[in-house]
C-alpha cells in the first residue's frame, strides 16, 4: 500500500507512520530513538498548562538529541481546560522551541478527565472551540493539531461534530483514538468509525489530513486501520513500548523507503541497550532505571512471544532485570542477550 505525503502547516513528515504521545514513555530518549530508527513523526508526552508553565515538565519533553534534532519538527502536546492558561502554555512551548502544538480531547485518564481536560472536553463543545481557538491565536502562525477519541462512551459519539468544529477554526491536523473514553483501552478500536469522521470532514469541504490511532500493532493492522478509516496516516501507542523501531519498520511496510527493514533480534536488543543507556544518563540512573523497566519487560515479553528467548529465559531475566538497581549490570545483561541472539541466529 503507498499512501501519499500529507503535510502539517508548512511540515512535510519523512513518512505517516507517527508515534503517540504517552506518559511515561515518550520521553527526549525514547523519542530520539523512534526518529532515528525510521518513525516520521514523534510526539512528546502529554503536558499539562499549569505543570509546564511551573517549569515541571519542559527537561522530560524537551528536544531530542543532537543526531536527530532538527530533523523532524518538535511537537509537543498540552492539556487543560482554561482557555487562557491553555494560550499561556503554547506560548511557552513555541518560545521553548515546539514547532506544532498538539492539543489532547483524548485521553482516558481519571486525573486528567477529573480536571475536565484530556476526553471530558468532548463534553464540553463550546470549551473546547473556546480552547482551540486560544491555543491557534497563541500558536503565532505555527500549526495547532488536535488528538481526541470517538466520544465520551457509545451515547455520545460526537468525533465528527469535534472535528468539524476544529477544522473550521483552522487546526492543521486531526488524530482519532477509535476508542470513547469510557471504553479505556479495552475492546476494539472502531476504525470504520474513524472512517465516519474522515468522510464528514470531507463532505464540508475540510482536506486536511486525519490520523488513525487505536490497535495498530504492525503493518498488517496499519493496513486494516486506514483502508477502514481512509485516513492519511497511523499513529502507533502502547504497542511501541520496548520497541522504538515499530513505527519505521510499519513505514516501510507501507511505503518502501520510508522507514527501516525490519531489525534483527540482536539489532533489536543492541538498540534496547542503547535505549536504557540514553534513558539512565537523561533522567539520571535512579530515574532512568525506572523508567527503563517498562520498555525492557516490554521488550523481554516480545522476544518470548517470538520464540527468540525461552520461556524460563525470559523469566529469568525478568525477574533479574526488572528489580537490578545498578545500570551497568542490566547492561550488561543485555549485551549478553545481544551475543545469544547473534549465535543463535548464525546457528
Amino acid at each position: 500500500m503507498d499512501i501519499a505525503t500529507l503535510h502539517i502547516g508548512p511540515y512535510a513528515p519523512r513518512n505517516n507512520v507517527f508515534l503517540a504521545p504517552m506518559a511515561g514513555i515518550t520521553d527526549a530518549p525514547f523519542r530520539a530513538a523512534a526518529l532515528r530508527l525510521g518513525a516520521g513523526l514523534v510526539v512528546a508526552e502529554m503536558a499539562a498548562d499549569r505543570e509546564l508553565l511551573e517549569g515541571r515538565h519542559f527537561r522530560r519533553i524537551g528536544a531530542v538529541d543532537e543526531d536527530v534534532a532538527g530533523a523532524v519538527p518538535f511537537m509537543v502536546q498540552l492539556a487543560g481546560h482554561d482557555p487562557a492558561l491553555m494560550a499561556r502554555a503554547a506560548r511557552f512551548a513555541r518560545r521553548h522551541g515546539a514547532d506544532i502544538i498538539d492539543i489532547n480531547m483524548g485521553c482516558p485518564a481519571k486525573m486528567v478527565t477529573g480536571k475536565l481536560s484530556g476526553a471530558a472536553l468532548m463534553r464540553e463543545p463550546a470549551r473546547a472551540r473556546a480552547i482551540v481557538r486560544a491555543v491557534i491565536d497563541a500558536a503565532g502562525g505555527a500549526p495547532v493539531t488536535l488528538k481526541t477519541r470517538l466520544g465520551w462512551d457509545d451515547a455520545h459519539r460526537n468525533a465528527g461534530d469535534i472535528a468539524l468544529m476544529a477544522a473550521d477554526e483552522g487546526v492543521a491536523l486531526i488524530t482519532i483514538h477509535g476508542r470513547t473514553r469510557q471504553q479505556f483501552y479495552t475492546g476494539r478500536a472502531d476504525w470504520r468509525a474513524v472512517g465516519d469522521v474522515v468522510r464528514r470532514l470531507r463532505a464540508a469541504g475540510h482536506a486536511i489530513p486525519v490520523i488513525v490511532n487505536g490497535d495498530v500493532v504492525d503493518a498488517a493492522s496499519a493496513r486494516a486501520a486506514l483502508a477502514q478509516s481512509g485516513a492519511e496516516g497511523v499513529m502507533v501507542g502502547r504497542a511501541a513500548t520496548g520497541r522504538p523501531w515499530l513505527p519505521g519498520e510499519i513505514a516501510e511496510s507501507l511505503r518502501p523507503g520510508a522507514g527501516i527493514a525490519p531489525l534483527s533480534p540482536a539489532r533489536q536488543a543492541v538498540e534496547i541497550t542503547r535505549l536504557h543507556e540514553a534513558l539512565c544518563t537523561f533522567h539520571g540512573e535512579r530515574a532512568g532505571l525506572r523508567r527503563a523497566r517498562k520498555h525492557l519487560k516490554a521488550a523481554l515479553l516480545h522476544w518470548r512471544e517470538r520464540g527468540w528467548l525461552k520461556a524460563d529465559e525470559a523469566s529469568g531475566l525478568l525477574r533479574r532485570l526488572l528489580r537490578c538497581e545498578r545500570a551497568a549490570t542490566v547492561r550488561a545483561d543485555l549485551r549478553d542477550i545481544a551475543e545469544r541472539m547473534r549465535y543463535r541466529e548464525a546457528a
